[in-house]
């Protein structure tokens, strides 16, 4: 892939990390706020823990840093792919933000 279809890909994907960020707010009672500061968000719960989604350019990946652990997700041509397991990315969001926060959570690509 180049360049720039991996930062179109990449946006879309921040993208749709805030939007979900924005229904879960409306949607239910949940306090979950992010921020964005360039190709990185932070999504923090009420309870003080946190996930950070940052954009690695250099190897055309996006990571996620939770308490369970680092994950690594590459574009296989139809969705963000964990490197190792080869989960989907916003699958394995869903789960550690339900684990982090308590709540059951679903972030969506779309």
């Amino acid at each position: 892939m180049t360049d720039p279809e991996y930062m179109d890909r990449a946006e879309a994907a921040l993208a749709a990390i805030e939007r979900s960020c924005d229904r879960i707010n409306d949607e239910s009672d949940v306090d979950i706020d992010n921020q964005r500061v360039g190709g990185m968000i932070t999504i923090i719960f009420g309870n003080g823990s946190q996930l950070i989604v940052n954009l690695q350019k250099p190897l055309q990946e996006i990571w996620l840093a939770a308490r369970s652990g680092g994950y690594h997700y590459r574009h296989d041509g139809r969705a963000w792919v964990d490197t190792k397991t080869g989960e989907e990315f916003f699958d394995n969001l869903s789960r550690e933000a339900t684990r982090q926060s308590g709540q059951p959570l679903q972030f969506i690509a779309g």
